[in-house]
């Protein structure tokens, strides 16, 4: 819990207007006493706060003569900034329908809370945007079918048109959640035709059926094992590890960047070294091309020479 965090919670305590203990407030914020009283003097001296106390220091209040108190503008952090822009961003979109008398009320909600920066709203998401990136749009009513499907427990039939093998082939899917990655919706679903779990992109799926029939469904750590296991958005289980040196020019970058909750990185002769699980390395070959020759595969030997076979298809386009 950070200070701010902290500072809010000692004003959640004193605003009815009671007298709380000093035990009390330490109970509710998890902390020494020193860091209560360091925190009570920073509300006092910078936020101009009225807090009285006992002599002895055992119990605290705000004054009752002296003006309602209120918390200046308290910044959010990173997490909580995402999560309310995404949301007033999303309802924004909403188009009008049977959900608009619930929505306009929710996001004032989200607003008021925006405001807690100390900033009106509009300023908020003027000045500070969420930019998706290739976003693939998704039919609302295919939507809207697939998420009760995963939340109601039904089977679907669907044509999905995958990208890779490029015609249509019909699936009987059992599906077991929704996932939103890199700006795309994907269902993670047991297949019937595979016997497995497998992704499939939303937007690629076509007419579908719901079926009353009840899933199959699988534990949510098997599901977590399967779809976490291994590099990016294809699901499997772990079969190689990458192993990557990245140039100290772009070092700079990735030490900072999270891969896979996995990965184990080093710092070698000033070039750092990246090692990531996979299982299909479609999505790990363009993460690694997109860096150039300021990356080389040192293992294993069948992914390193693919990398090297397309760096030299690419070169070939411009001689």
């Amino acid at each position: 819990m950070n200070q701010a965090e902290r500072i809010f919670r000692i004003h959640r305590e004193l605003k009815p207007g009671k007298r709380v203990t000093f035990q009390r407030l330490r109970e509710a914020l998890e902390v020494s006493s020193a860091t209560l009283k360091r925190d009570i003097a920073y509300m006092r001296d910078f936020m101009d706060a009225p807090i009285l106390n006992e002599r002895d220091g055992s119990g605290y209040w705000y004054d009752p003569i002296a003006p309602e108190f209120e918390l200046p503008g308290l910044w959010f952090n990173d997490s909580e900034l995402y999560a309310l822009l995404a949301s007033e961003q999303l309802l924004e979109a909403v188009q009008p329908g049977l959900l608009t008398p619930y929505i306009g009320p929710l996001r004032g909600r989200i607003r008021k809370l925006l405001e807690q920066s100390g900033h009106s709203a509009d300023t908020v998401t003027n000045r500070v945007r969420l930019q998706a990136a290739a976003r693939r749009p998704v039919d609302a009513e295919r939507f809207g079918a697939v998420a009760g499907a995963v939340l109601n427990g039904r089977v679907l039939d669907i044509e999905y048109h995958g990208r890779e093998k490029g015609h249509a082939t019909r699936r009987r899917v059992h599906p077991q959640r929704l996932l939103h990655y890199r700006d795309n919706w994907y269902l993670i679903a047991w297949c019937e035709q595979a016997g497995d779990l497998r992704t499939f992109s939303l937007d690629r799926i076509r007419p579908l059926t719901t079926h009353a029939d009840a899933v199959r469904t699988l534990a949510d750590a098997d599901v977590d094992r399967l779809v976490g296991a291994t590099f990016g958005i294809f699901s499997g289980t772990a079969t190689a590890w990458a192993v990557l040196r990245f140039s100290p020019h772009a070092a700079r970058w990735v030490a900072d960047e999270h891969w896979h909750p996995e990965q184990i990185g080093q710092w070698i002769d000033g070039c750092y070294e990246l090692q990531v699980p996979y299982s299909d390395p479609r999505e790990l070959l363009m993460d690694i091309l997109k860096y150039g020759p300021d990356v080389e595969v040192l293992a294993p030997d069948n992914l390193r020479d693919t990398v090297a076979l397309r760096l030299r298809e690419a070169a070939a386009r411009y001689q």
